[in-house]
């Protein structure tokens, strides 16, 4: 048994899928650890990094002591999670039904959580005192030794000492710095450095001039945060209508308090976009967090959001688990987006912990969007968040006109520059208008929220569809028409790649047709129609945007310089360019196939198709050339298109929500997602029968049980079970306790068990 400190046991929370904490003793030749302190522990056979989430009396262990194994080292000369974080873990854990190790893991860079230091110490160098002056110890070196005289020489001047860098950039080598030691003139010591604390945040431009819809949002944003108490805003504002504006000038009275602000905003696509809107506007140190930093970038805008170093903070969903100095702002950019929704491992949406976080800390959280989620207007309706509505556009920018387009009268067929004609997927009225605007000089954006040349290849003679042998999904047909030969198959949901076939596997037939039209597909028609000197006076350049084209890291800044040149030019993009993005000269956007999220058997599929049918609309017609939408449809007399077309976003929001009431759906119930992924379905859905039988007879939830939208996937298969509730605290109180039962039964450990807790998807 180790020498104990005191009668004190530390609670450490561990990165493992069971337990909240595990008891540790604390060993006399170690200080006691404080709460929120990284200490390293033993774990069966490993030694593992975790949190010290409180200190308890031995006697207070439901754990034998003589079972109780000590730490093994303190990892941090001080806390480095203040209460603030330690309670949103805490909230997070209980909300999510989540182990809190595994919280704290997800909340901490990966380099934190493997112990490494989060600051690295600084070498330096002095002299070695002693009765000898400095310019006797000088003298006893050779002359031949000019370097170890010269570094000798400047330590005297710096009797404090001097950093390896600096002597290095003065000519001294690691291997002079190491003769010098050996001999006993200098020695070597370490320093944590410093953060530079930046100056204060100042204006480089003035704001611009707000109507009276911005000033009042403003009045209201700014009044709350002077009150010092938790207030969740609603800024519900048309496409166009200065909200970023707003955020500006909000951001600006907060920063002059000397608070830091976090943005949050959808994708990674839009973090350089805002970075320059805001690095515009203000001389600040402004930090830029997402998924694509390296782990040793993570943690210096860890390290800086926590220092303070940073005052300006705009980050994709997980910036909202950063530790922060003085925050006093919070603004939720695209707030209805579904991105925000964390799909693995702490199912975490990041609207929801931003306004925890906002009220823990007793700050103000503005909610931003053109098309609120129906769970954000029920929320206006029960009082939660309160509207600021901002209903025209800002400055000279008229207000779109929508226009259906009835595919059913037929589409536009192309000439390609091999000869061939094939349908373009437009309509003759959508081809006509795009020329029009092209020819006036401007830009045109088409939608189609589908990548790839096509969805599914088929055989004409036999009926054989590809189909991705690890999902229950058909093959995504990827052509590559400068290298036929490279040409690829590919699953969208495992990744599975393999060449396109000239022959059909089954019955050997060469009448293999792509069915469908992703976004290369639509490219080259629009090629086949205007850069085809045979249809078209005036080549014009075509961009493709989606996940294919914008890989490379710098690809999404090399197109956007290339857009806002203003030279006339064809965007076709997925949802990925319908958000927030902000190209004046855009006077033209079609939406090649509104009819894709309608048929969805997804009861949320009608809100999300018609978010980002508006959401798209809206990148037309932001400067002072007016805008136009064609929705391209086989359905133009559908009642929900209709609606939408007619009276707008916010009466299509409301018919939803009325249809939600009616059947008990979300909003107006609470809903937990439990799945069980296995190799073997059998497994998977015993394990799901089981958790169910222990569900009592009584309960007042609807409870569904099916296998899930995609069964098979990536050669795993998926079995759901759905609760719903009409109060959340019954609902958690029961998972409280059922959950824990779960996960016991013998069943469920040859399973992976996952619970999602308010699901945007099932």
């Amino acid at each position: 048994m180790p020498h104990l400190h005191h009668d004190s046991l530390a609670q450490v929370a561990l990165a493992v899928p069971v337990g909240d904490f595990f008891d540790y003793l604390c060993p006399r030749h170690l200080p006691l650890p404080q709460v929120g302190m990284r200490v390293l522990v033993p774990f069966g056979r490993r030694l593992l990094a975790g949190i010290v989430v409180g200190l308890i009396d031995r006697a207070d262990s439901q754990v034998p002591i003589a079972k109780l194994k000590p730490i093994e080292q303190i990892l941090d000369d001080a806390p480095i999670i203040g209460d603030e974080l330690v309670r949103l873990a805490q909230w997070l854990s209980h909300y999510y039904h989540h182990p809190l190790g595994d919280v704290y893991s997800v909340m901490l860079p990966t380099l934190i959580n493997q112990g490494r230091p989060i600051t690295q110490p600084i070498r330096h160098y002095r002299i070695i005192s002693s009765d000898a002056t400095p310019d006797a110890i000088i003298a006893r070196l050779p002359k031949t030794a000019k370097k170890q005289r010269a570094i000798l020489q400047t330590l005297t001047e710096h009797p404090h000492g001097i950093s390896q860098t600096t002597l290095m950039s003065l000519g001294a080598t690691r291997q002079v710095l190491k003769t010098l030691q050996d001999k006993g003139l200098i020695e070597p010591f370490d320093t944590l450095p410093q953060p530079p604390m930046p100056s204060p945040a100042t204006l480089k431009h003035p704001a611009l001039t707000l109507n009276d819809e911005q000033a009042q949002a403003l009045d209201a944003i700014t009044d709350a945060c002077d009150g010092g108490q938790y207030q969740a805003f609603l800024l519900d504002g048309v496409t166009g209508s200065g909200k970023t504006e707003v955020y500006l000038q909000a951001m600006a009275h907060t920063l002059a308090q000397g608070k830091q602000v976090l943005i949050l905003v959808p994708e990674i696509g839009l973090t350089p976009q805002t970075r320059a809107r805001f690095g515009d506007r203000f001389d600040a140190n402004i930090c830029v967090l997402h998924s694509n930093l390296t782990d040793s970038e993570r943690l210096i805008g860890w390290h800086d959001c926590q220092t303070g170093v940073a005052q300006i903070i705009i980050g994709t969903r997980s910036s909202v688990l950063y530790p922060f100095d003085h925050l006093g702002l919070i603004i939720i950019d695209e707030a209805h987006d579904s991105s925000y929704k964390q799909q693995d491992h702490l199912r975490y949406h990041a609207c929801d912990v931003a306004m925890v976080r906002a009220m823990f800390a007793k700050i103000v959280v503005v909610l931003g969007t053109a098309t609120p989620s129906l769970e954000q207007m029920k929320l206006v309706q029960d009082g939660k968040l309160h509207r600021l509505m901002l209903t025209r556009r800002a400055g000279d920018a008229k207000a779109v006109r929508y226009q259906l387009v009835d595919m059913r009268l037929g589409t536009q067929h192309t000439m390609h520059t091999d000869g061939k004609r094939s349908d373009s997927t437009l309509s003759p009225v959508t081809v006509r208008e795009i020329r029009a605007r092209l020819d006036k000089g401007e830009q045109v954006l088409v939608f189609l929220n589908r990548r790839g040349y096509a969805p599914i290849l088929i055989c004409s003679a036999c009926g054989h569809q590809a189909d991705c042998p690890n999902c229950d999904a058909h093959l995504t047909v990827h052509k590559n028409n400068l290298q036929p030969m490279y040409s690829t198959l590919r699953c969208h949901h495992c990744g599975y790649i393999t060449p396109m076939p000239s022959h059909c596997p089954e019955c050997h037939s060469a009448n293999l047709d792509s069915v469908g039209t992703g976004t290369t597909r639509l490219v080259e028609h629009l090629h086949a129609l205007f850069a085809n000197p045979q249809v078209s006076q005036t080549v014009y350049p075509i961009l493709q945007i989606d996940r294919d084209t914008m890989r490379k890291k710098d690809a999404w800044d090399t197109i956007t310089r290339q857009i806002n040149t203003g030279a006339p030019a064809i965007l076709v993009g997925t949802q990925m360019i319908a958000k927030g993005h902000h190209f004046p000269n855009v006077t033209l956007v079609v939406v090649a196939n509104a009819d894709l999220g309608f048929l969805s058997p997804d009861f949320r599929s009608p809100e999300h198709t018609a978010q980002r049918i508006i959401q798209v609309a809206g990148r037309a017609g932001r400067a002072e050339k007016s805008g136009l939408v064609l929705i391209q449809t086989l359905q133009p007399d559908s009642p929900l298109l209709s609606l939408l077309m007619r009276d707008g976003y916010h009466s299509f929001a409301q018919k939803l929500l009325t249809e939600r009431q009616m059947l008990g759906l979300p909003p107006f119930s609470h809903a937990v997602l439990i799945r069980a992924e296995s190799n073997h379905y059998a497994r998977a859905k015993d394990a799901i029968v089981q958790a169910r039988q222990l569900i009592p007879a009584n309960h007042p939830f609807a409870i569904n049980v099916a296998d899930a939208p995609m069964t098979k996937k990536n050669n795993r298969y998926q079995v759901q079970m759905l609760i719903l509730a009409k109060h959340r605290p019954s609902l958690h109180s029961f998972l409280d306790t059922w959950w824990g039962q779960v996960q016991a039964l013998p069943s469920t450990k040859a399973v992976r068990m996952s619970i999602d807790v308010d699901p945007v998807g099932w």
